[in-house]
């Protein structure tokens, strides 16, 4: 290595990134003139690893590689492409990440949480929950296959998406395609308000709610039900309330600052406790059907869509429960407690 005053101001040090020029070949060696840094080398595993790019350079081109040891056995400084490609692209990253600029990724591979995505040649995870309205699985059920097989459908396209976390210590790279749509559809929303209702049509059902499509300023937006806003009575199944292409009216319950919409069904059908308060008080006794089991105790309706709860405790262990108590049978219980602000009984089973 040739010394000199700027090498001894500026020594090269490993982890550095350097640029140099292809100044020799050899079977599994390349050689770069790093200028008054001295000589590299470019061989063994680091020439394996970068075999596809070296191929296609030649003598007098321009290289960015990482120093990973000051002096070979022959003298010269070993080199990284590959590295020096990673903590580029690492960088090119952080940079957009921070401009909040959109990227655009390929799908390389898929599992039950999300999509495998490469940008820059740095791979990132692109969870399920990020993927747009017009992406994400409408699987009934939650069946992991299913969403799976959807998921894998996706492999080999391409995605705009924005980058929500990184961090390059601990090898972490998350993309969302959320996050591209999330500021249009902010701005749509601004007509809206909590409290307002929609016209929409639901497009999809899973296990946890149903999506409904409504329009707003000709640009069709996506919002979710959950659940437990389908309904007063307590459902199972949300395909047992909503289909797939019913025309439904909904209430704006939330708009987030992600845009994230949240509608209710449930806030536009009477609520049936106000009624109930006058008709039924605590000690009555009344007859109720057995609906469901769970670790708390026994569901038992009472009337359609008004359901109370026997507790567990009056029973000492849910395999006693289950002996005791048959889904869809008949028993007699007797009212030990009634909210109907709550939508609370507490029922106690009446034995003869």
């Amino acid at each position: 290595m040739q010394i000199t005053e700027q090498s001894l101001l500026n020594p090269p040090r490993v982890g550095d990134i350097v640029e140099g020029i292809i100044i020799g070949k050899g079977q599994s060696t390349v050689y770069v003139d790093l200028g008054n840094k001295g000589a590299g080398i470019i061989y063994g595993r680091e020439f394996q690893a970068a075999r596809n790019e070296l191929r296609g350079l030649k003598i007098g081109d321009k290289v960015f590689a990482k120093i990973i040891d000051l002096e070979t056995d022959k003298g010269y400084i070993d080199l990284s492409l590959t590295e020096a490609g990673k903590e580029m692209g690492q960088e090119q990253l952080r940079q957009k990440k921070e401009e909040g600029q959109t990227i655009k990724v390929k799908i390389v591979g898929a599992n039950k949480g999300g999509l495998l995505a490469e940008a820059d040649g740095i791979r990132g995870f692109l969870p399920v929950s990020q993927l747009s309205s017009e992406h994400y699985p409408r699987v009934e059920g939650a069946d992991k296959i299913k969403i799976l097989s959807h998921l894998q459908q996706m492999v080999g396209q391409e995605l705009e998406v924005k980058i929500i976390n990184m961090d390059p210590k601990k090898e972490v790279l998350v993309f969302s395609e959320r996050a591209t749509e999330a500021e249009k559809i902010k701005e749509i929303l601004k007509q809206y308000k909590t409290g307002d209702v929609i016209e929409g049509e639901v497009t999809g059902i899973v296990d946890f709610g149903a999506f409904i499509k409504f329009c707003a300023d000709s640009e069709e937006i996506e919002g979710l039900i959950h659940i437990s806003e389908l309904d007063w009575q307590l459902i199972e199944n949300p395909a047992e309330i909503v289909e797939v292409g019913q025309k439904v009216k909904a209430k704006i319950m939330e708009i987030t600052d992600d845009g994230r919409v949240s509608l209710s069904l449930k806030a536009l059908k009477k609520d049936p406790w106000q009624d109930i308060k006058d008709k039924y008080k605590k000690g009555d006794v009344v007859e109720g059907l057995i609906t469901k089991f769970n670790p708390f105790g026994a569901f038992v309706e009472i009337e359609p869509k008004i359901q109370g709860l026997a507790h567990i405790s009056e029973f000492g262990t849910k395999s006693a429960m289950e002996e005791e108590l048959k889904i869809g049978q008949r028993y007699k219980f007797k009212i030990s407690q009634v909210e109907p602000k709550e939508h609370k009984m507490t029922l106690t089973l009446q034995r003869e």
